[in-house]
C-alpha cells in the first residue's frame, strides 16, 4: 500500500508539472528556428539532426586562378633593385599616374607646339596603351615600354610630374629657341668634312 501511495504521488506530481506550458528548446531546422509548443503540456522536442537534401553544385564562372610562377607576375618576390620593392599594383599605377601627367599638361598655357609637351604626351599615351592592353602581364608591358621594370615605369611617372611642375613654374617653353641644322642626306660623310671618324689622330694614338 505505501509503495502504491508513493507511485500514485509521484505520477500526479509529474503530471501537474506537464500541465505548465513552457517552451521547448528550439530545433533548428533547415535554417529555421522551430519553437514547439504543446496543447498546455510542455514537449521536449529532442534536437534531430536533418539529413537536408544534397543541394546541385554551385558552378563558378570566373576564370581559373592561374599557378604563380616564381619570379613572374604575381610570383615576383624581388626586383632585384635596392630600395625598390615589388608591387604587384603597378600595372594600375602606370595608368593613373601617366593619365595625371596628360591631365596637368592639358589643363596648363603649355603649348600644344612645345616640344617638352610633345614628347611627353607621346611616352604617356604609348605607356598607357600598353598598361590597359596588359594589365594582367607585367611582363609584357616592360617589354613593350624598354625601360626598365613596371616598379621602375612607376617611379619615372613620379620623376616626371617633378618636372613638369618644375617646367611649368618656369614656363622654360618660353626659352627654347628653335636651332638650324645643315644636313646633306646625299653627302657621303653626312656634311662632317674632311674628319675620318673611323681612325684617331696620330696624337691620341701616342
Amino acid at each position: 500500500k505505501v509503495r502504491r501511495a508513493w507511485s500514485a504521488r509521484r505520477l500526479q506530481r509529474r503530471r501537474k508539472r506537464q500541465g505548465t506550458m513552457v517552451f521547448s528548446r528550439a530545433v533548428r531546422s533547415h535554417g529555421r528556428l522551430v519553437l514547439s509548443l504543446s496543447r498546455g503540456k510542455c514537449v521536449r522536442d529532442q534536437a534531430k539532426r536533418v539529413v537536408a537534401t544534397p543541394l546541385s553544385p554551385i558552378r563558378n564562372f570566373s576564370a581559373e586562378p592561374t599557378p604563380l610562377v616564381p619570379g613572374i607576375g604575381r610570383g615576383k618576390t624581388s626586383t632585384g633593385l635596392v630600395g625598390i620593392d615589388v608591387d604587384h599594383e603597378a600595372v594600375p599605377k602606370m595608368i593613373v599616374k601617366y593619365q595625371a601627367l596628360l591631365d596637368k599638361m592639358e589643363a596648363s598655357d603649355m603649348p600644344a607646339d612645345a616640344q617638352y609637351r610633345i614628347n611627353v604626351e607621346k611616352i604617356c599615351r604609348y605607356r598607357i596603351k600598353a598598361a590597359q592592353e596588359n594589365l594582367d602581364d607585367p611582363e609584357k608591358v616592360e617589354e613593350l615600354c624598354n625601360c626598365g621594370q613596371v616598379e621602375e615605369l612607376v617611379i619615372q611617372a613620379d620623376n616626371e610630374m617633378i618636372v613638369l611642375d618644375m617646367y611649368l613654374r618656369n614656363r622654360w617653353w618660353e626659352l627654347v629657341k628653335p636651332v638650324e641644322i645643315e644636313f646633306d642626306p646625299e653627302d657621303a660623310d653626312g656634311g662632317h668634312g674632311d674628319v675620318e671618324w673611323g681612325d684617331a689622330p696620330d696624337d691620341d694614338k701616342k
